[in-house]
């Protein structure tokens, strides 16, 4: 599963999507290599996942003080990009020492590397919108400041619309095992929970909105990481501690069977494949012989007053 040029975007840019920053975003962040959804259901647990996890990262906290702050806004999820740049291959490598019995790191080489290249790159999107805004807001030249704000207002439209991809596929960990980003969802919630709970820290609120805005999130996001995983290994037979070389894999969707067909026949309109591969053993042709097999005629009685006997 080397990755070959141009397959990261899946040829899906134009020049033209420079001017749309939130597709550059889609294209970058949830490249081609990382594998479809499995379930519809799952997905939609991945979308609530997302916000329970956009509430932890963002902290609501921050407007019910009523001191809301953009550039230190920004500041806050720098800091959260640096904590994740060590936390993710920190997890990633505690679980590679789980599945150390099933299988090697070399099978996994090129979905990791992958992974890791995801992360330095939004890492590195979150630090140039920073940088930007503080030149903006440190500059007095007008020149400086219209150029630079444009870029800045691209580069943050399309960081906020990146965030959103990553949080869902988290830096494209799917593409090593399935599990991983319900499991990092997890972890990240509660290491921004920590601090809080260790110092008690309830940032002016009272005390049940204090547990309610720092235990809230990472209840929320573990409860559906839980239950994300859960079906994963029910419907799909996906464990996390198993090694992903181990794990067969997922069925592909299978279409609902229309009401009144009788069993084991083709949809209307759809071509039929044989279930064995056997393009001669047609169970709906006429007797089921062989569709270009010779078909005995049958012969005439005989008649004695022609000149053959036919």
């Amino acid at each position: 599963m080397a990755r070959t040029r141009g397959s990261w975007t899946g040829g899906t840019l134009t020049v033209r999507s420079v001017l749309k920053p939130q597709d550059v975003a889609r294209a970058v962040f949830h490249p081609a290599w990382i594998p479809q959804p499995l379930d519809p259901s799952v997905e939609r647990l991945k979308k609530f996942r997302v916000i329970a996890g956009a509430v932890a990262s963002l902290g609501v906290f921050t407007f019910v003080e009523g001191g809301f702050d953009f550039t230190e806004l920004l500041e806050n999820a720098m800091t959260a990009s640096v904590v994740l740049l060590f936390l993710t291959p920190l997890t990633v490598g505690v679980m590679l020492w789980v599945w150390r019995r099933g299988g090697t790191v070399r099978q996994l080489r090129v979905p990791l590397v992958n992974s890791l290249l995801l992360l330095l790159l939004f890492v590195g999107c979150v630090a140039a919108v920073l940088g930007l805004v503080q030149t903006v807001n440190g500059s007095a030249n007008a020149a400086v400041i219209i150029g630079v704000g444009l870029t800045m207002m691209w580069m943050l439209i399309f960081t906020a619309y990146g965030a959103v991809r990553v949080s869902g596929n988290f830096f494209g960990t799917a593409a090593t095992h399935r599990c991983l980003p319900p499991l990092l969802a997890m972890v990240t919630s509660w290491l921004v929970a920590v601090p809080d709970l260790v110092t008690g820290d309830l940032h002016g609120l009272s005390l049940t909105l204090g547990i309610v805005f720092i235990l809230g999130a990472p209840v929320t996001v573990t409860a559906i990481a839980l239950l994300e995983m859960g079906r994963l290994k029910r419907r799909y037979g996906i464990r996390l501690k198993a090694h992903p070389a181990t794990l067969a894999p997922a069925p592909g969707p299978v279409p609902p069977m229309p009401l009144g067909m009788p069993p084991g026949m083709p949809p209307a309109g759809s071509p039929y494949l044989p279930p064995q591969g056997n393009p001669y053993g047609h169970p709906y042709a006429p007797g089921g012989q062989h569709p270009y097999a010779p078909h005995p005629h049958p012969q005439p009685p005989y008649n004695p007053q022609h000149p053959y006997g036919g």
